[in-house]
């Protein structure tokens, strides 16, 4: 699997999210978007990733900037979390079979998640705990070793910013979101 790179066109995809609303990233074409690749429901990396990006929804629409979130758990798993539902409305889909985690190079990494977690696990869920993101196991074959990656993406679907994470804590700078939907 390749990883991407900018100026690439983003693989597009025709997904139905888990609010059922059909998501086809054709019709992003005229804006600026972040898409956000996620590991599973309970992950708390991941949902305070989540609970940080949802908190500046509303400041990169005036922009123009929209955004769409990938969970690898099943639809079933993400609907059960009242945290994932309230996501909304932003698109959350689902793919347990990876396909477009695969289209975009998504990394399996067991060292990587390993370390992650030796490292910053526990402050992390702390932190999860006190923002109220789900903390729980993973469930329904979600893999432990996914690392996340995140792509801001241009006016035509031109790939501007790749961020494939060095570790489970390692994401895009709320700034450089900004700057990018100001830009």
């Amino acid at each position: 699997m390749e990883k991407l790179a900018p100026e690439l066109i983003a693989p597009t995809f025709d997904r139905v999210d888990i609010f059922d609303r059909q998501i086809n990233l054709e019709d992003y074409r005229d804006k600026k978007l972040l898409i956000g690749f996620f590991r599973h429901a309970g992950c708390p990396f991941c949902n305070l990733r989540v609970h940080s990006l949802t908190k500046e929804h509303e400041r990169l629409k005036e922009k123009g900037m929209e955004m769409i979130f990938f969970f690898e758990s099943p639809k079933n798993i993400l609907l059960r979390s009242s945290f994932h539902q309230e996501v909304s409305p932003i698109p959350l889909i689902s793919d347990p079979e990876r396909k477009i985690y695969d289209a975009y190079g998504l990394e399996q990494s067991a060292y990587k998640s390993t370390v992650s977690h030796i490292t910053t696990f526990v402050q992390t869920a702390f932190r999860a705990k006190r923002a109220g993101v789900p903390i729980h196991p993973m469930a329904a074959g979600e893999s432990i070793n996914t690392i996340p990656a995140e792509f801001l993406v241009d006016q035509g679907l031109k790939i501007k910013e790749v961020h494939y994470s060095r570790s489970l804590t390692d994401r895009l700078a709320i700034t450089k979101i900004h700057e990018f939907a100001n830009g």
